[in-house]
């Protein structure tokens, strides 16, 4: 499952119009870095196509994870003000959508409302990488498994989520016509 459908579930039309507004699309060559570990990003990513790798470059850059189309990078800095502790590196030319940190921050402390929705689904998506994890781990369900587990998800959530992929998908058509 893409996290970008449980973060756009959460959020409302004008805030991906206020995304679409504020953010830059950037096309990233292959093997450039867009996170570096111990230092604070200055931008929220959104990958709109291409892949990258999630490695901790100070441990002969041990591969954690990769992030392909759908997923949100660099989310984690805006819970916690500490500096990431991987990198994030592309592996073949990509294109994303970069919110800047000084923009979002700004909307964060004035928009309330925009604030709750935001970090409402910034947990979800923090939520299901830890379940992820876990399973990877030999315990527990991820949230796929669990939906086979559970028998499927409500009525009401997979509303939600099929709400949200319009919504990626209306967001994707217009970073790229950008």
């Amino acid at each position: 499952m893409k996290k970008i459908l449980l973060f756009f579930s959460e959020l409302n039309n004008s805030d991906l119009d206020w995304f679409v507004q504020k953010g830059k699309r950037e096309t990233i060559p292959p093997d450039r870095l867009l996170i570096r570990e111990g230092q604070i990003s200055e931008a929220l990513y959104i990958v709109v196509n291409g892949s990258f790798s999630v490695a901790i470059e100070s441990q002969d850059k041990k591969e954690l994870a990769r992030i392909s189309e759908g997923e949100i990078v660099g989310e984690v800095s805006f819970i916690d003000t500490r500096p990431p502790l991987a990198s994030v590196r592309s592996l073949e030319e990509s294109v994303v959508l970069s919110i800047p940190r000084v923009q979002l921050l700004s909307k964060l402390q004035q928009d309330t409302n925009f604030s709750s929705r935001f970090y409402r689904a910034i947990c979800l998506c923090v939520s299901d990488r830890l379940r992820g994890t876990v399973s990877r781990l030999g315990y527990g369900y991820d949230l796929d498994g669990l939906e086979a587990h559970l028998g499927g998800f409500s009525q009401s959530m997979i509303s939600n989520l099929e709400l949200a992929e319009a919504k990626f998908n209306w967001l994707i058509k217009n970073v790229r016509a950008s």
